[in-house]
């Protein structure tokens, strides 16, 4: 019988290459394809990581090493309209997106999926820390990586039940130790490239100069600081250089620490407050993706993340809208984002998740 065709996704990271190589040892026919997403500036950096040039030449080192055919496709019209036009349009409406939801959904799956398919792929395969969980109802989910430091199983709650099923993650089952050991074990020129830490087409972190930059005649005009109920406090420098519970860069100073509590687009305030208001019970979520069951009936005990470096929290979840959920933590927790993704675990297991209201 011929072995299964996979389609591995090579960043020209570590991660990457050792999946490519798992694969392979395991009797996969592997194709290695690096996503071609950088726009023009992008194609100048060196080290973009996995949009930067060195990214492309590591991979194709690497597939040459492994003896895979090795392929560059052009995603630059999907990454520009799904994550960089949903970036700057969320932070213009006072929200703190993630990209690399945004990316591994609709870029790095449903695109690269399809044509991996198109080309007769059985699967894609990437270097993420997550596990792929075939369930005793039928359903496909997430379980998280042998590494809870790595884990990366927030980034990607909203992948879909045909996307799952045709997805493999081999690193899941590893520590970053032992994906390097093997990496050196094997030969592999990356087994010492560090990880790419910031999201790759800002990597001088400057968001607000980026959404400056790409908004046009929509760049955000200064606005006031004010308390909650509304008492002016001083002036901003427009409302996508905030973030909920922000207490630096603010440029104001109250002779008493003070937090951003919430970001008022429609009057162009942004909120000031103590760190004690930056804590909440309850927080709203919509665009819901369920993974370990079809759909959430009645209510669910589980621990919600609402970021991806939040340790993750007991909480109890109820549909209130069709395309909504509530979740009621047990506990206060600080700075619940609208923009950001709140997902729900039980036990390792990725419930769900949606994005924060």
């Amino acid at each position: 019988m011929e072995k299964k065709k996979v389609v591995v996704g090579m960043s020209g990271g570590v991660d990457s290459s050792v999946a490519a190589w798992l694969l392979k040892e395991q009797g996969y026919q592997v194709i290695g394809v690096t996503m071609q997403i950088w726009q023009e500036e992008m194609a100048q950096q060196e080290n973009g990581g996995c949009c930067g040039l060195s990214a492309v030449e590591d991979a194709r080192r690497v597939a040459y090493m492994l003896d895979i055919p090795y392929y560059v496709m052009n995603f630059k019209l999907e990454f520009k309209k799904n994550v960089i036009d949903y970036f700057v349009s969320e932070y213009l409406k006072g929200r703190t997106p993630n990209p690399c939801i945004a990316c591994n959904r609709y870029v790095k799956w449903e695109s690269l999926l399809k044509r991996s398919l198109d080309i007769g792929a059985d699967y894609i395969a990437t270097g993420h820390y997550a596990r792929i969980a075939r369930l005793e109802n039928g359903r496909t989910a997430l379980c998280r990586s042998k590494t809870a430091a790595k884990d990366q199983t927030y980034a990607l709650y909203n992948l879909t039940q045909e996307q799952l099923c045709h997805t493999l993650m081999p690193v899941g089952d590893y520590t970053k130790e032992e994906i390097r050991a093997i990496a050196k074990q094997i030969g592999l020129r990356t087994a010492d490239k560090p990880d790419s830490q910031e999201i790759c087409f800002i990597p001088d972190n400057d968001y607000a100069g980026f959404i400056d930059r790409e908004a046009g005649e929509q760049v955000p005009k200064e606005g006031n600081f004010v308390t909650k109920d509304g008492t002016i406090l001083g002036r901003h420098k427009g409302i996508t250089h905030y973030t909920i519970g922000q207490r630096k860069g603010l440029g104001i100073a109250l002779g008493t620490p003070v937090f951003v509590n919430e970001i008022r687009p429609d009057t162009n305030e942004v909120v000031l407050g103590s760190n004690e208001e930056v804590f909440g019970n309850t927080a709203y979520a919509n665009q819901l993706n369920f993974m370990s069951v079809p759909d959430l009936e009645g209510e669910m005990e589980v621990t919600a993340k609402i970021r991806y470096s939040h340790r993750g929290a007991p909480c109890i979840i109820r549909k209130v809208e069709s395309d909504k959920v509530r979740c009621d933590f047990a506990e206060p927790v600080r700075a619940i984002t609208p923009g950001q993704a709140v997902v729900f675990y039980q036990g390792d297991l990725v419930v769900g998740g949606g994005c924060i209201m």
